[in-house]
């Protein structure tokens, strides 16, 4: 007789071996769980038994306990326990990734803990031509400048594609600086930089970084 006091039992399907060959084993089977649990725990046992230090007190042990008497009776045990209606390896897995998971989600992404300190990395900041200044700039091409007010040219550039290439640094360079009280150009211009080639821009009465 099995009473069933939930249709949790019913629906709660699991593989049981009842029988090897024509020998009959116990009425309630023994579940397929438990047989991966024993090879487990027996695989380890062996694996146990081969380190240098623990290993040799464990081969002080008889050989019928270390590898079948106590993984059957682990086995019998993890087979049994049930945390939350999840069976052991299940719990377990979900326990050690609780554990290694992030403590903190947003928008299911890890992050810092509320209340933290964030710091930003560095940031970098180029003006967009809308000053009525220049301001000081280097900057080593390839690339492309727009200058929307009145300056002064010097030195010499590389136009984008020329033959030959520069080190980092130590190519030509382009000197631009504000022309007195600047104003600006009804249409702006643009220099081209080839690889290599440095445009150094140096502010002008309103001197600024």
């Amino acid at each position: 007789m099995t009473e069933i006091r939930s249709f949790r039992h019913v629906f709660d399907l699991e593989r049981r071996i009842y029988s090897i060959d024509r020998v009959r084993l116990n009425p309630g089977g023994v579940p397929v769980r438990g047989v991966m649990y024993f090879l487990a725990l027996l695989g380890l046992a062996l694996a146990v038994a081969d380190l240098p230090l623990i290993g040799a007190l464990a081969r002080q042990a008889p050989w019928y306990l270390r590898a079948i008497a106590l993984p059957g009776a682990g086995a019998t045990v993890l087979s049994a326990i049930r945390l939350e209606g999840r069976t052991f390896h299940l719990a377990a897995h979900a326990l050690v990734r609780y554990r290694l998971g992030p403590r903190w989600l947003a928008g299911m992404r890890r992050c810092g803990r509320p209340g933290g300190r964030w710091w930003p990395g560095e940031i970098l900041i180029l003006p967009d031509g809308s000053d009525s200044r220049l301001r000081r700039l280097r900057y080593t091409g390839p690339g492309a400048v727009l200058v929307a007010i009145e300056h002064e040219r010097g030195g010499r550039a590389v136009e984008r594609g020329a033959a030959g290439t520069a080190r980092r640094g130590h190519g030509p360079a382009l000197r631009l600086r504000q022309r007195g009280a600047a104003r600006r150009l009804d249409r702006g211009q643009v220099i081209a930089l080839a690889a290599g080639a440095r445009l150094i821009v140096t502010a002008g009465a309103s001197r600024s970084d």
